[in-house]
Formats: structure tokens, sequence, C-alpha cells
């Protein structure tokens, strides 16, 4: 069964195209993209130079390949490395590359490429963004959390010790490459964790996708399904993005789980140790769903298959999964008054009224979220 609209071209590759007027772009998704990654830029951008950014686990892994293929097309290419991990994206990060980038007299017209994972992809969109007032932004996602999510779509920042991606802007790449042979390199729990947000689309508006991942989750994970499953997120976040770039409306439903999600997240300190984002916003998913069931919205019955799935792929889905010390309501609560999408003090979130069938909730009683979260830090899985 296939729920692409986009077969595969020959060699495999499809092609999904976020369409947003004259700042439209495609996602490339296929096996071995990376060595021409160099050719694709060539044929779509003007550019004659590019920075490539990487941390210090992908650069070794992946920069080499990605410095000849630009080298083959004609694109002079330097490597720019950062620490991995999610506390890279702070301010001097940001300064260090923006001076990085000034200082090799990059212009307007020649791009910034992000190698790695959502935190570089977030990272560098935001530097392309203000240097020169925008250059040209080119992702490469290695971690399928990026390929199916924080690749597509021009969010970009870095985090607040208030909060999660509180700082940042809205810039468009100009092309997306997801080479997804470059996901064997993740280790188990990584791709796990990118796989949340797989399962997310369906769990918005698609069930016929939730479906088949419950069906073939173990396809994806073992290779033969992983092609269709980034497909389809893609296209998934696509249509909302082409409609709602801004996220004013209806591109807030692909924060499903991140509320909950980004509060732990942020207060674990962004301790990989204890938790790294997508097994955040499996959390957040299952906390989105048992909410919307306490308050009568989604049924039991429907709740129970999201968690189920979410555990049948070694997903962790209760606060209690998480290592460490104990947390707290009243922290969580905090930082969900931080949290983005809170509109003059009133909390909005995301519920669900069962499978793929998510919606923006506005004036949540912020009673009722704390008096579920304390019951939840102590409660195990649904």
């Amino acid at each position: 069964m296939s729920l692409s609209s986009h077969p595969p071209e020959a060699g495999g590759r499809r092609s999904v195209r976020v369409e947003l007027g004259e700042r439209s772009y495609e996602i490339l998704i296929g096996a071995g993209l990376l060595q021409g990654t160099g050719a694709e830029m060539a044929r779509r951008l003007p550019c004659a130079r590019a920075l490539v950014v990487a941390d210090e686990t992908v650069a070794p892994l992946h920069a080499p390949a990605l410095l000849a293929s630009l080298e083959r097309a004609g694109i002079s290419a330097a490597l720019h490395q950062v620490p991995a991990g999610e506390t890279t994206k702070r301010f001097s990060e940001l300064e260090r590359l923006v001076d990085r980038t000034i200082a090799e007299r990059l212009e307007r017209g020649d791009a910034l490429v992000a190698l790695g994972g959502g935190v570089v992809g977030d990272l560098t969109g935001f530097a392309a963004g203000v240097v020169r007032r925008g250059m040209h932004l080119v992702q490469v996602p290695t971690s399928l959390l990026a390929q199916v999510d924080s690749s597509v779509g021009g969010k970009t920042g870095i985090n607040s010790p208030r909060g999660k991606n509180l700082i940042g802007v809205f810039h468009q790449p100009s092309l997306v490459v997801a080479d997804t042979a470059v996901l064997e390199t993740l280790s188990e729990r990584e791709f796990r964790a990118g796989y949340a947000e797989v399962a997310k689309y369906g769990l918005i508006d698609r069930p016929d996708f939730f479906g088949w991942l419950e069906a073939n989750w173990r396809a994806v994970f073992a290779g033969p399904g992983r092609a269709e499953a980034v497909a389809v997120s893609c296209q998934a976040k696509a249509d909302v993005v082409a409609g709602d770039e801004r996220e004013t409306g209806a591109r807030a439903l692909l924060n499903l789980g991140h509320t909950f999600g980004h509060a732990l997240e942020s207060a674990a300190a962004y301790d990989p140790a204890r938790l790294v984002h997508g097994e955040a916003v499996s959390i957040g998913m299952a906390l989105a769903h048992r909410f919307s069931t306490r308050l009568g919205l989604c049924p039991a019955s429907e709740t129970e298959r999201a968690v189920r799935h979410l555990q049948a792929v070694g997903l962790p889905t209760a606060i209690r999964e998480i290592p460490g010390p104990a947390f707290l309501a009243d922290e969580l609560m905090n930082k969900i008054a931080q949290d983005k999408k809170v509109q003059r003090g009133s909390l909005t979130f995301i519920l669900t009224r069962g499978i793929g069938q998510a919606f923006v909730a506005r004036d949540v009683e912020p009673a009722a979220v704390a008096g579920f979260l304390a019951e939840e830090i102590t409660a195990g899985p649904a």
C-alpha cells in the first residue's frame, strides 16, 4: 500500500514541493542523494560559495561527501563545526556562526548549508535569515526528525533559558535534500525519537497514515518503508505550511504534543541523557490525548490506541519514564506559560477528538492543566 502522492522517480528519488509562490522549493527524498547535492544546488541557486554547518558528530561522517559534491559542482565551500546537542541553540553559537559567515565574505546570493539534525538546521537557518538580511539556506537533514519536520517550513531559532525556540525568524530554505541512506548512521534511540514526528502526522489529520504506520512501522525502522514514511510526512507538512506559513492558524496543529514536550525538555535542562526532543514529543502527544480524554473530548479507546503504538516502537509515553529528578507541576506550568502559542496570557493546546482529529484549543483553563500534570507526574503509562 502506498500513501504518497509522489511515487518514486528514476533511481527511487521522490520530490515534494512546498508551494509558497516565489519562495517555493523542493524536498528531494531518496537514498544516496548526498553525493548529488552540489549539482542540485547549482541547478537552482546562483551561489558561487557556501558554508556548510555541521556538529562534531555529523561532520566526520557526512561532511567530506557533501564538500566533495559542492566542489564537483563548482561551488567553493568551507566547513563550520558546532558542538553536538540542544545546548548549541544559544546566542554564543549563533554569534560564532554569524561571525564566521561574514569573515568568509559570503554574499546574499551565497548559501549556508545545514548538514545535521534539527539543532543544526534551526541554528543555521536563523543565521541565514539574519546575515545580510537574508541569505540562501539549504537543508541537508541527517536525522529522521529533521527530514520529516524541522528542515521543512522555515521555522528557525535558538532557545532561551526561559523556554525552547523563543528566539528566531521564519526563513524558508531554497532546497531540502533528505538522503534516507544517512539514517543508517543513527543510533536506535535517535531513530525512534524521530519516528515520534512521523506518527504525529497521522495523529493530527491523517488517520489512514496512522493505520499504515501501525501495520508497517517495522519496515520504516528496517528501511523498505522509510522513503514512503518520509515522503508522506513531508507532504503533510508542506500542505500545512503552504496554507499557513507563519503559524497564525492551522499550522499550530503541527505542534501536537509540543506544548507539553517543550516544557519537559526545558525543565530537564535539555539534558540528552534524560530526554531528547522526539521522546519529549512522544510523551507530549500521549499527554495531549490523555488530557483530551480527561476533558471528555476524546474516547479512551482512541487514546489507548495512540499510546499503544508509541509504546510498541519503544517510545516513552509518561512523565515518570524520564530518568533523573522528579518534575514539579508548578515548574512545568511556568514553562508552559512561556510557550509560543500563548496569546495574551491564555493557554493554547493542540487537543484531539480521536486519531487524526486534532484541533487548536484556546483559553484552556490553567487549573485543569495543573491538576492533570500533578496526577501525571506520579502516574505510569496509560
